[in-house]
């Protein structure tokens, strides 16, 4: 069997948090296609580099 990368995977609770978001806001980047996920079951993982990534990409300015 083929080894793993090592990926830590975060909950949406747990990426609302870091991000300083609701959760719906967490689950609004993910079916965007903004922020990768993995579905398991019913729930959500995000991968922590996806998360790190986002947090550094500028913010584009509306208006």
């Amino acid at each position: 069997m083929a080894e793993l990368p090592d990926v830590r995977f975060l909950t949406v609770a747990e990426v609302a948090e870091v991000m300083r978001v609701s959760k719906m806001t967490v689950y609004r980047l993910v079916h965007a296609g903004e922020l990768p996920a993995v579905r398991f079951g019913r729930s959500y993982r995000v991968p922590e580099s996806a998360v790190v990534d986002a947090l550094q990409r500028p913010v584009s300015d509306v208006g």
